[in-house]
């Protein structure tokens, strides 16, 4: 896992959030079939990734990989109907859809829909109440 410590930026994160919810809400009004399947899942991953994204920007920390800002929004405690720990499952379908040619199907899609109907909306709330805190994540330190 390679990071590059910066300056902690609030503003950027919240943009983050913003560019993340607003995706997310696109994503889930397209229609679900095999031909679509592979940008729902790459969506619905990118917009989980970019809440990590937003947790590490907030401690002054940019990810060069995708597994910090997945592995930092695994450590946000919130409750939801399906485990978030799925979204580590979407980042490595998604590695296969990039850089192997895996061509996910419909129900794959579906799949994908279910967990973002599920967990976004709570993790994208666990992690503005992380970014308008105070101090910068004293749990991590």
């Amino acid at each position: 896992m390679i990071t590059r410590q910066k300056h902690p930026d609030k503003k950027n994160a919240a943009s983050i959030l913003d560019a993340s919810s607003k995706q997310m809400k696109y994503t889930l009004t397209l229609e679900s079939n095999d031909n679509s399947a592979f940008n729902i899942i790459r969506n619905i991953y990118e917009c989980f990734r970019m809440l990590g994204d937003a947790l590490l920007i907030t401690l002054g920390i940019e990810s060069e990989d995708h597994l910090a800002p997945i592995h930092e929004l695994m450590k946000i405690k919130v409750e939801t109907p399906r485990s978030i720990t799925l979204v580590d499952h979407l980042r490595r379908m998604r590695h296969n859809i990039n850089y192997y040619g895996y061509t996910p199907k419909k129900e794959e899609a579906d799949d994908a829909i279910s967990l973002a109907k599920a967990c976004f909306e709570p993790l994208l709330n666990a992690v503005k109440k992380e970014i308008e805190k105070d101090e910068s994540f004293k749990r991590m330190k």
